[in-house]
């Protein structure tokens, strides 16, 4: 008999199936719910994808710009007038743009000769202090430079430049990109925060914590790793067809 046992005489039907409605073991079964970290990874990889393909291309476009002002003038003595002016407003952009991604890749520099040599608990606090800090300070050039948009809307300024272009064109991406490092600065606070309340230190000290040579190194040889891998792969597709 299947699954027979005899236990002190008696005789116990062990069945072996499962029975209906029985739950599966949860380690059998296949999951398809992602990681909260790894979302947010993939949505901080995105934002600064956006971010640094925006500030590149406004880059290319200056170049382009300076080249065929270059060009024009040399060849036919004539000037389109615009080539400084839009560099002032891309440097401007772009600027605004580079906080933000400095502020996501850990990039600011920090005075760290003493940190790594404080307690557990202060090099907490003081990696809080400088992200909450940097959201204030975020937070205050936003609000300035809103009282500077009202301005430029209210005298309906324009540039002193041959194009006299209105300044409320330029002042407003400047001002997009500024509200866009409040806004990633004031995120991370709120991070920071959260973890500083709830007691976990180790996770604020690994995700605020100034950027060692050793972090720089290990970034640095990820990235090449991930340049190398389809130069990698191509040969051997090659081969196999």
């Amino acid at each position: 008999m299947n699954g027979a046992l005899t236990t002190h005489g008696a005789l116990v039907a062990a069945d072996t199936t499962p029975a209906a409605g029985a739950t599966a073991n949860p380690a059998a079964a296949p999951t398809t719910t992602e990681p909260t970290g790894a979302t947010g990874a993939r949505m901080k990889d995105r934002i600064e994808t956006v971010l640094a393909t925006t500030f590149g291309a406004i880059f290319l476009g200056l170049a382009a710009i300076v080249t065929v002002e270059t060009m024009a003038r040399k060849l036919f003595n004539v000037s389109i007038q615009g080539a400084d002016e839009l560099g002032g407003y891309a440097l401007a952009v772009g600027s605004t743009i580079a906080f933000s991604l400095a502020l996501m890749g850990r990039n600011h520099i920090r005075v760290d000769v003493f940190h790594e040599r404080f307690p557990r608990r202060l090099q907490a606090a003081m990696n809080w202090l400088s992200i909450a800090s940097l959201a204030a300070l975020g937070a205050f050039i936003a609000w300035i430079a809103f009282k500077v948009i009202g301005d430029t809307l209210q005298y309906g300024s324009t540039a002193q430049t041959p194009w006299a272009t209105p300044l409320i064109w330029p002042q407003g991406v400047w001002y997009a990109g500024l509200a866009t490092f409040a806004i990633v600065a004031a995120g991370y606070a709120l991070h920071a925060t959260r973890l500083l309340l709830t007691g976990r230190l180790d996770t604020l000290n690994h995700d605020f914590h100034p950027k060692s040579a050793k972090d720089e190194l290990k970034e640095e040889l990820q990235d090449l790793a991930a340049r190398q891998a389809p130069a990698q792969q191509q040969p051997s597709t090659e081969t196999r067809s």
